[in-house]
C-alpha cells in the first residue's frame, strides 16, 4: 500500500509524512515544487498540484490511500475543484483519504463525504507551530497582541499528523470528523511567558487595544477580511476550540502533548 500526502512540504504535512515513515509505510510527498523538496529515505518525492485534478494522474498511480488538504496555490485559496480532484482520485483506485481541513470549507469538503471513499477529516483548533509568527518579537524580548486573556486549547502538529496517519493506516475511522484540540486551556499571555521560559529569559506581553491591533495588521499587508477574522476569534473563541477534547490520544493511544513541550522543542527557533 502507497500514501501519497498532498501538502507535503507545509507544517501538517511533513508531520504526516513523519507519521506515515515511523509506521514503516512507504510514502509519495506531493508537492508543486519538487525540487525544493527534502525528505529522508523512504519518502518519493512528486510533483503535482491540487487546483488542477489532471496534474495528479501519474502521482497517484498505485496510490491506495491519499492526504488531501482543503486550500492550494500561493494564496492558500480554498479549493474550488473539489468534484473534479474526487473524481480523479476514485479512477486511480484510491479507497481511503484523511481530509485536513480548516475554518473555511473549500468545495472538497462535500465532494469527499458524498463520495465512494472512505473519508475521514481532521480538523485541527489553533496550531502550535503558529507561534512561529511571534519569533521576532519574542528575540527582541516584547509581543505585542490584543486578547491576552483569550483561552484556546492549542494542538501540536505531531499530534495533528499521527491522527491523519491513524486514519490512513486503519480501519475503523471511516466517516469519522476529528476536531483535535490540545490538552490544556492556555491564554496568549501564558503562551509568551512559556517561550520567555523556553528561551531563558523574560519576554514582556503587551495587550493592545482591537482598534490598535486592527491598525498594526493593516501596516502589515493584512486584507481586512482577515483582520475581521482574527479579531472575532481571539475576542470570542468557539467553545469547542478552547476546551480539551481528547481526541489525540483516543485515537493515538498517546496523550496530546503541550505547549510546554512544543516550546522546548522549538526553543531556537526563538533565540
Amino acid at each position: 500500500m502507497t500514501f501519497l500526502v498532498a501538502g507535503a512540504t507545509g507544517t501538517v504535512g511533513r508531520q504526516v509524512v513523519g507519521a506515515l515513515r515511523e509506521a514503516g509505510a512507504p510514502v509519495r510527498a506531493l508537492t508543486r515544487r519538487p525540487g525544493e523538496a527534502a525528505f529522508g529515505p523512504g519518502v518519493e518525492v512528486v510533483g503535482g498540484d491540487l487546483t488542477d485534478a489532471a496534474s495528479l494522474t501519474s502521482a497517484l498511480h498505485g496510490v491506495t490511500a491519499v492526504h488531501l488538504i482543503n486550500f492550494g496555490g500561493d494564496g492558500y485559496a480554498p479549493l474550488e475543484n473539489g468534484a473534479d480532484l474526487v473524481a480523479t482520485i476514485e479512477a486511480a483506485g484510491v479507497r481511503r483519504v484523511t481530509l485536513l481541513a480548516g475554518w473555511s470549507e473549500s468545495t472538497l469538503e462535500p465532494a469527499v463525504r458524498a463520495s465512494g471513499l472512505a473519508w475521514t477529516t481532521v480538523a485541527p483548533t489553533e496550531i502550535m507551530a503558529n507561534a512561529l509568527e511571534w519569533a521576532d518579537e519574542v528575540r527582541a524580548g516584547r509581543v505585542e497582541r490584543p486578547y491576552g486573556d483569550s483561552r484556546t486549547a492549542m494542538v501540536h502538529e505531531g499530534d495533528i499528523g499521527a491522527v491523519a496517519a491513524k486514519a490512513l493506516l486503519e480501519d475503523g475511522h471511516a466517516g469519522a470528523e476529528y476536531l483535535l484540540t490540545g490538552p490544556e486551556r492556555i491564554s496568549l499571555r501564558e503562551k509568551i511567558a512559556t517561550l520567555g521560559s523556553a528561551v531563558g529569559r523574560e519576554v514582556e506581553f503587551v495587550e493592545l487595544t482591537p482598534d490598535q491591533a486592527r491598525e498594526a495588521m493593516r501596516a502589515q499587508g493584512v486584507p481586512d477580511h482577515l483582520i475581521d477574522f482574527q479579531l472575532e476569534v481571539f475576542a470570542e473563541p468557539p467553545v469547542e476550540y478552547n476546551t480539551p477534547n481528547g481526541v489525540v490520544e483516543k485515537v493515538t493511544g498517546r496523550p496530546a502533548r503541550t505547549f510546554v513541550q512544543w516550546a522546548e522543542q522549538n526553543a531556537t527557533a526563538f533565540r
